[in-house]
């Protein structure tokens, strides 16, 4: 079988985007974006991929002349999507610890305009250790400011051949985060103050916000596929067919990247916030708001929940009802994403486990949904209905006294699952939970500021509430309950 490259007559673009990171999400992200905008003449610009630690090898890329193929699928307006686009978009792709020469020579290329990111969370840190002597430095913001730094050097501080830098790490403020690291590195390394007055008044750091669900290679399913397209492809990249890239900066670049003006969905602006609150309350807080109580319910994929009248409508109802009132943003954009979400939530080619989403359940409750239930309270005066239940369907959920060896076993009927937590807040439930009442085990829980930075007691009526549901739920279990409450 021939190789996906073979008979791919790429068309040889200037190099506008180095990329950090040559894994799964940024191929069927940031390049699937690129490769639709060359297409549609907005763009016209290839990549250059990074690998920045010395972990694995590039030969795939090589052996496929850097092309691969992306998979859209899943539901979008309705609608089942499959789609498959050959990516030719990448020109190169350079390993920076074993072609030291070969990355650097990027940091002299003329038409570069942009530096990508993607080396996960724990990659945006400052380490006073990291020299500037190694080719290249251990952490990527060493690694950056010295690139950064050669640049400069070679154009002799020319302000014209500043980069827009946009990490899409997930961080809140990963672009200042990234600056901050960067500066330091200036200072510690006496880099000079030209250089340090050239990093701040050349370049541009954007916060980003991205939104994407990427399994990455169907292993599964990669020998079929490769006879379906009647290519091999080793690179195979899938993913869902929505993606949101949201880019913060003072300085408008949108001409400079206008991905927008090719369809796809980014989003420039001055304010990333809102945004961000839209996905973290929406989509993250649909999620941990309503699968403890699917589980508990009988359910164990998250596409089964959406096809679960029940259920599905209690989703909803916390969403439309208490959730999209909160974000700051216009009604009807807030409304259309949280439609998008649950398509989202529907897809059919992804077997999401509500099990995997309930890992860390207490901190992600309040993070992603105390926001929303204190707004509501706010402005209403009174405690949010499917929010209160969602707090009791965690506690339902963490209720357990199987608690052996620091680990907390609950159980749905005849199931077992592992309650995955911190350490502390499994001692809570493993050390209460049929020692104390249903009372003092809410008026415990709701009053640990440890766990919630308030008490949250102090809401009116809600342990009255939440202690009734819980009542409620082990006296006729979960689907009842979900089934009276939808239907008060």
């Amino acid at each position: 079988m021939k190789r996906v490259n073979e008979g791919i007559n790429k068309k040889q673009r200037p190099l506008k985007v180095m990329q950090y990171g040559e894994g799964n999400f940024l191929r069927a992200f940031v390049e699937q974006m690129i490769d639709v905008a060359n297409e549609k003449g907005c763009f016209d610009g290839s990549v250059a991929l990074v690998k920045p630690i010395t972990f694995g090898n590039l030969d795939r890329f090589k052996a496929q002349d850097n092309t691969y193929t992306v998979i859209l699928r899943g539901k979008a307006n309705g609608e089942t999507v499959n789609e498959k686009r050959i990516i030719t978009c990448v020109s190169d792709a350079v390993a920076a610890n074993e072609d030291y020469a070969a990355y650097d020579a990027l940091s002299k290329c003329e038409t570069l305009e942009f530096i990508v990111s993607n080396t996960t969370e724990a990659g945006i840190v400052y380490d006073e250790s990291d020299q500037f002597e190694l080719t290249p430095p251990n952490t990527y913001p060493g690694k950056l400011t010295k690139f950064l730094y050669d640049r400069f050097t070679y154009f002799k501080g020319d302000q014209s051949k500043g980069l827009i830098i946009l990490p899409v790490e997930l961080i809140e403020k990963n672009g200042e985060k990234l600056k901050e690291c960067v500066l330091k590195f200036v200072e510690l390394w006496n880099l000079g103050a030209d250089f340090k007055a050239w990093i701040e008044e050349a370049n541009i750091f954007c916060n980003t916000l991205v939104d994407r669900i990427v399994t990455g290679y169907p292993r599964e399913e990669a020998e079929a596929l490769c006879k379906e397209m009647g290519y091999q492809d080793d690179l195979i990249d899938v993913a869902e067919p929505f993606g949101l890239w949201v880019i913060e900066s003072d300085k408008d670049i949108s001409d400079r990247l206008p991905l927008d003006k090719a369809g796809c969905n980014v989003v420039f602006t001055d304010n990333l916030k809102p945004y961000r609150d839209r996905k973290v309350r929406i989509l993250n807080g649909g999620h941990t708001g309503t699968v403890l109580a699917g589980y508990l319910a009988g359910q164990d994929i998250v596409r089964d929940c959406m096809h679960d009248t029940t259920i599905r409508t209690y989703m909803e109802r916390l969403l439309f009802d208490e959730i999209v009132p909160t974000v700051d943003l216009p009604h009807d954009e807030v409304v259309e994403f949280t439609n998008s979400v649950i398509e989202r939530f529907e897809n059919p080619f992804i077997d999401h486990s509500v099990l995997a989403i309930s890992l860390n359940s207490v901190s992600k409750w309040r993070a992603r949904n105390l926001v929303s239930f204190h707004d509501h309270y706010e402005k209403h005066g009174s405690i949010p209905k499917y929010l209160t239940f969602s707090f009791a369907a965690l506690m339902a959920f963490y209720s357990s006294d199987n608690y052996v060896d620091g680990v907390l076993t609950g159980k749905r009927g005849n199931d077992e699952y592992k309650i995955m937590d911190d350490a502390d807040v499994l001692e809570f439930f493993g050390t209460r939970v049929g020692k104390v009442d249903t009372a003092t085990l809410v008026k415990d829980f709701t009053s640990n500021t440890k766990f919630w930075g308030k008490d949250l007691g102090e809401y009116a009526n809600f342990n009255e509430t939440v202690i009734a549901h819980l009542e409620k739920i082990a006296a006729v279990g979960m689907r009842k309950t979900l089934e009276d409450l939808i239907g008060e």
